[in-house]
């Protein structure tokens, strides 16, 4: 399970809603499986179907992630007009298989959150909890 605080997530639909119609992307940062920062990126594709995280930004994080004694631990986009499911396209372009992979669907009345672990070309849904702090 991974623990992903409120502020986070409300953080990760607010970049979803700032980017639609196209596709927000950015990288999940904490320690030892509780991501405690969503840190935006630019999606180089700037695209309503498809994303990619500019490789600046994360080189940038990379080094700021090292130099505070964090990690990395998973990338978050959004769909702005499809469901919280990885697409054929986020499928075949994971290639960091111990990420968590956050989906934040804006297609709904509500914003709708999942997290999936992508491993050889399959997804599985990952089990998340929000919490307060």
């Amino acid at each position: 399970m991974i623990s992903i605080p409120q502020h986070v997530l409300d953080a990760v639909v607010a970049h979803a809603r700032a980017e639609a119609p196209n596709e927000c992307c950015g990288l999940l940062l904490g320690r030892a499986g509780a991501i405690d920062e969503a840190l935006p990126a630019r999606n180089v594709r700037r695209s309503p179907a498809a994303f990619q995280v500019d490789p600046v930004d994360h080189f940038a994080a990379i080094r700021r992630t090292r130099a505070e004694g964090r990690e990395i631990l998973g990338a978050y986009h959004s769909h702005p007009h499809s469901a919280a499911l990885p697409s054929a396209t986020d499928i075949a372009e994971a290639h960091y298989p111990e990420f968590l992979h956050l989906i934040v669907s804006l297609a709904g009345p509500a914003p709708e959150v999942r997290g999936y672990h992508i491993r050889s070309g399959e997804a599985v849904e990952g089990e998340l909890e929000f919490c307060e702090t």
